[in-house]
C-alpha cells in the first residue's frame, strides 16, 4: 500500500497519493519526481515518461501552492476589498479597475486574488490570502490592515487614499473633478443643490472625511464659495454607492425637500437617481438636472445621457498593478501618482428654470 503523510487525505477519504509513492513505483528517487514537474530537461526521456506515467496511474499531482509558500512566492496579486463581494460586484466601477489589474497580471504572469472582508473584518482576512503582494482599495496609510501588511512585510500599494512618503499609491484629481461638477450646475443658475455622496461609514464621526471623499467635498466647497455659498446652503446625503441606495435616496429627499439638481459622487448613484426621478414623473433635465462622477460605460448609453465626471479607472487599475510589481521586485522607490479627471457634459444638465 502506497505510504502516505499523516492526514493527508482527499476528498473521498482516501490518503492522498506522495511523491514518495510515485518515485517508489518508478523506481526513482524523490528528487527525480521533484525534476519531473518542475525541471524535466535534467531528466532523460525514458525516466522523466516512467514517473509521469506513475504520478498519472496514483492521481498525484505536484502541491504548487505549497512549493510556492515554500519558496516565497505565490505568482499572485491580491486585491484588498472594503467590501464584501456582493456589494462590491453592484458597482461597475469595479469591474472596470480589475479589467486594469488584470491586464498588467496577464502580462506579468500573474494570478489575481480578490480579498474581501473575512467575517466583516479587512484584517482577519490577511493572513488567509496567498499572495506576493496587495493592492489596497479604500484605506488610508494609518489604518490597522496598513499596519498589519508592513509588519508582514507584504509589499501593497495603496488606491484612492492620501499620498504618504514612503508609501506607493494611486489617486486621481477627485478636487479638481467635483469642483467641475458642482461649478457646471451653479453655471446653469441651480441653488437648490442636493449632494448625493458615497456613504464615508463610522469613521466619519471620528475623523471627519478623508481620502476621495475628503478631496471631492474640497473640491464642491470651493465652487460653492466662488458662488458666494457653503456646504451649508446645499443638501449632503449620505448612502452606500449601489444603484438601489440612490434610488431610494432620492426618493426620499425628493419628497421632502427637492432639488433642482443632483450632483452624485459616484455613476451608480447617479444611475439610481435618474431612476427614481423617472418613477416620479421627473424629467432629467428639464426638471431635475443630474451629474455622476466615473464616467461608466453605460454613463454614455443611458437616456439622457449622462453628465459626469471621467476618471481613467482602468488605467487606475493598470498603474496600481505595475507599481505593485515593481515593488514585490524591490524596484520601488515609494512614487505617487495622481491621474487626471475631465467633466463630460452630456444631455443630463440643464438650465435651472426661471424662479428655482
Amino acid at each position: 500500500m502506497p505510504a502516505t503523510r499523516p492526514g493527508a487525505t482527499a476528498s473521498d477519504g482516501k490518503a492522498r497519493p506522495t511523491a514518495n509513492d510515485v518515485a517508489k513505483i518508478a523506481g526513482v528517487s524523490r528528487s527525480a519526481v521533484s525534476f519531473a514537474f518542475n525541471s524535466p530537461e535534467k531528466l532523460s526521456t525514458a525516466t522523466r515518461d516512467r514517473i509521469l506515467a506513475a504520478a498519472k496511474e496514483l492521481g498525484y499531482a505536484p502541491n504548487t501552492l505549497a512549493r510556492m509558500l515554500k519558496a516565497g512566492q505565490t505568482q499572485s496579486l491580491g486585491v484588498l476589498l472594503p467590501q464584501n463581494l456582493a456589494r462590491i460586484m453592484e458597482n461597475p466601477y469595479y469591474s472596470r479597475f480589475l479589467t486594469g489589474v488584470g491586464q498588467v497580471c496577464d502580462e506579468q504572469g500573474y494570478t489575481l486574488l480578490l480579498t474581501p472582508p473575512l467575517r466583516d473584518s479587512m484584517l482577519k482576512a490577511i493572513p488567509y490570502a496567498a499572495v506576493d503582494g496587495f493592492i489596497v482599495c479604500g484605506l488610508e496609510h494609518d489604518r490597522g490592515e496598513v499596519a498589519e501588511l508592513r509588519r508582514r512585510g507584504i509589499p501593497f500599494v495603496l488606491v484612492d487614499s492620501s499620498p504618504h512618503e514612503g508609501v506607493s499609491s494611486v489617486d486621481v484629481d477627485d478636487e479638481g473633478g467635483a469642483y467641475d461638477a458642482v461649478r457646471h450646475v451653479l453655471d446653469l443658475d441651480h441653488r437648490r443643490i442636493t449632494l448625493l455622496s458615497i456613504d464615508p461609514g463610522p469613521e466619519r464621526a471620528e475623523r471627519g472625511y478623508r481620502g476621495p471623499l475628503e478631496r471631492r467635498m474640497a473640491g464642491a466647497t470651493r465652487a460653492l464659495e466662488e458662488a458666494g455659498l457653503s456646504l451649508a446652503d446645499i443638501e449632503i446625503v449620505e448612502v452606500p454607492a449601489t444603484r438601489m441606495d440612490g434610488f431610494r435616496a432620492t426618493k426620499e429627499f425628493m419628497a421632502t425637500r427637492p432639488a433642482t439638481a443632483i450632483v452624485a459622487m459616484s455613476d451608480i448613484l447617479a444611475f439610481g437617481a435618474v431612476d427614481a426621478l423617472h418613477d416620479l414623473g421627473l424629467q432629467v433635465p428639464r426638471d431635475v438636472s443630474v451629474t455622476g462622477y466615473d464616467d461608466l460605460p453605460d454613463a454614455s448609453w443611458m437616456r439622457p445621457r449622462l453628465t459626469t465626471v471621467r476618471q481613467a479607472i482602468t488605467t487606475k487599475g493598470r498603474t496600481a498593478a505595475d507599481l505593485l510589481c515593481s515593488t514585490i521586485r524591490g524596484e520601488d522607490q515609494h512614487p505617487h501618482q495622481m491621474l487626471g479627471t475631465h467633466l463630460i457634459v452630456r444631455d443630463s444638465t440643464a438650465h435651472a428654470a426661471s424662479g428655482t
